[in-house]
């Protein structure tokens, strides 16, 4: 995992950016994958909660932006899909955004506060708050030992 030290961390910024968009793939292994090549651990947890926060946030504004020529192109989010959780965003609201972080639906998620035009504010706190949340576990599971499953 040295190399990824090599990309450092605006490689961890942009990774995590990335897989809360258009690519479908584990912030988390970024995480850990950093810890293990000798990255702080806070500045880790710092990069890549904020990579991933404005990831989810750019995933947020393209469903406000309501171009569903690119929320099916980029996102791979069919109109059913987002209509489907409309529900989830009516029962739920803004606190729909703390589980933004969650594989597979996560993006759903951010998506769908957007083009239902969830309050902004209350969106983007909550939704930095679980993303951040979920890095600081992970780095709490490293802190413990978790190094040694890798």
């Amino acid at each position: 995992m040295e190399w990824l030290l090599n990309f450092g961390y605006l490689g961890l910024f942009i990774g995590a950016f990335v897989a809360a968009t258009l690519v479908p793939f584990s912030s988390d292994i970024l995480l850990v994958g950093m810890l293990l090549a000798g990255g702080n651990i806070y500045i880790t947890v710092i990069v890549a909660t904020l990579g991933n926060w404005l990831g989810g946030l750019t995933s947020y504004w393209v469903g406000w932006l309501g171009k569903w020529e690119w929320i099916e192109k980029y996102f791979r989010i069919k109109r059913e899909t987002l209509e489907r959780h409309k529900a989830k965003v009516d029962r739920y609201g803004a606190w729909l955004a703390l589980f933004t972080w969650l594989p597979l639906v996560g993006d759903i998620f951010a998506v769908a506060l957007g083009f239902y035009r969830v309050r902004f504010r209350s969106s983007a706190v909550l939704m930095l708050l679980g993303k951040g949340a979920r890095f600081v576990l992970w780095a709490v599971l490293y802190a413990f030992g978790v190094e040694h499953w890798f």
